[in-house]
């Protein structure tokens, strides 16, 4: 058995191949918007938060200011829609909170300023289930302009100051219709919410953004195309090639677990990039639970401060005997974790580091090398690699194929890095295939899931919600 522990995902007709990943500080799209119907339009969009706890601003989703705004948002894990004409502000923002970092959630606005009952002129709906309890519900009286599509820049992922972290996937704009989340999505026979093909009509300013594009101009090959038809094309600002990721709600990939009990992390590139905090020894965990199946990933090792004697770990922890207050410890201080450490390679197996001729040792490894583990849960054997070569046992990384290894006895394992002094701070990025630094070869899975620095070794596969279903 394979799962991630919280989310998932369903094989689905309509499949949604990319997502954008949005930094939180400084990324976002916009577009100028020619005049069209400021009373009524639906946004739609897949999204995946990054560490919602180390945000210190909202979430915004969609935004558009002029006169006045309207504002699409998460504020304090709460969902919400602003509308201010000027002088009075309106505002629909849920009781329910949202706080899965890990799961994809579906996200529907549809504004119809023309109904004559006030609730019916703002819904909300999330995974296809339309919103009904409200911290706050205030509304704009009927027939009352908004700001949206006047001429005014629109932009998705930023409001002023506030910046959206995360992923975003399949975001479609209307103009001139209020559609339910329904024209967008649909239960599976497992009772999911998933995507479908949108069968609507976007008008004059309407789009349609699927990330297939990797270049930055605002045109049919940028990031921001639109292949609505209506060619309203995006601008984009703080975004690149490396942010179009194969993590979408058709096939959810991995990433690191902000929720995990040790915390004090700062977290950033939607969750693959991570600073561990300093005051303590502390480690870092993924969001998949492992018990059977090959899989691969990657992990750059950017900076270590304090670089003296016990520095960075990179490995796998156990699930299963996590404990929920457990600062102070290193990766391996525990029974079943198996840590690798950065000055001699040697790896740390319940609070006791391997002689360095054991099987599994591997060479030292640091700043700036990509260090690898292939993890075989079915056989309960996991083996690192350094820079392309994996470990050989006696001490050095030399074989092109993992052959030396490690044992743990079988139990729910993640990935897993950290550092192991208090003072001491490291900086990861990761890659679970959709790779938080710059990748200069490109290799995905048998399948053909990921984008790897190195070769995937044969048999082996990224950690995706479409390889569990199949390996898990």
């Amino acid at each position: 058995m394979v799962f991630p522990i919280v989310g998932g995902t369903q094989d689905t007709g309509y499949e949604i191949s990319n997502s954008l990943r949005f930094d939180g500080s400084s990324s976002y799209l916009y577009h100028t918007h020619e005049s069209g119907n400021k009373d009524t339009f639906t946004f739609s969009s897949w999204i995946k938060f990054g560490d919602l706890d180390n945000d210190t601003s909202a979430d915004v989703l969609f935004s558009v200011t002029n006169t006045g705004y309207v504002i699409i948002r998460f504020e304090d894990k709460q969902l919400d829609y602003l509308d201010y004409d000027g002088s009075d502000v309106a505002t629909v923002s849920t009781n329910r909170l949202f706080r899965d970092v890990s799961a994809w959630y579906h996200i529907v606005v549809a504004i119809d300023m023309t109904q004559s009952t006030d609730s019916n002129r703002v819904k909300l709906y999330v995974n296809g289930s339309q919103e009904s309890s409200f911290a706050t519900a205030t509304y704009q009286p009927q027939n009352q302009d908004t700001v949206v599509n006047t001429a005014a820049e629109h932009r998705i992922g930023r409001e002023s100051g506030n910046y959206f972290s995360g992923y975003m996937a399949d975001v479609n704009f209307i103009d001139g219709t209020a559609y339910a989340a329904s024209d967008f999505g649909e239960t599976n026979d497992n009772g999911v919410w998933i995507p479908k093909n949108p069968g609507v009509t976007y008008g004059t300013n309407g789009y349609k953004l699927e990330f297939k594009q990797t270049g930055t101009s605002a045109n049919a090959s940028g990031i921001g195309a639109d292949t609505s038809g209506q060619g309203n094309h995006h601008s984009v600002s703080g975004l690149a090639a490396i942010d179009v990721t194969e993590d979408t709600p058709t096939n959810n990939f991995c990433t690191l677990n902000p929720l995990d009990p040790i915390q004090g992390a700062a977290y950033s590139e939607g969750n693959c990039k991570v600073v561990t905090n300093s005051s303590n020894r502390n480690y870092v965990t993924g969001t998949f639970g492992l018990t059977s199946g090959k899989w691969y990933w990657e992990a750059k090792l950017t900076a270590v401060t304090n670089n003296a004697d016990d520095q960075a770990f990179f490995g796998i922890a156990d699930l299963d005997d996590r404990g929920v207050n457990s600062t102070g410890q290193s990766l391996g201080d525990r029974a079943n974790e198996v840590g690798w450490h950065q000055e001699e390679g040697k790896f740390q197996r319940n609070n006791s580091f391997s002689d360095g001729s054991t099987a599994g040792d591997s060479a030292a490894w640091g700043i700036g090398d990509i260090c690898a583990i292939a993890l075989d849960a079915d056989n309960n054997r996991v083996t690192i690699a350094k820079n392309g070569s994996w470990a050989d046992g006696s001490g050095n990384a030399d074989e092109s194929n993992p052959t030396s290894f490690v044992t743990y006895t079988a139990s729910t394992m993640t990935p897993a890095m950290g550092e192991g002094g208090g003072g001491t701070e490291a900086t990861w990025e990761c890659n679970f295939g959709n790779s938080a630094f710059s990748i200069s070869s490109g290799n995905s899975d048998a399948n053909g899931y990921g984008n790897f620095e190195y070769a995937v070794p044969s048999g082996y596969y990224s950690l995706c919600t479409k390889n569990l279903a199949e390996y898990g």
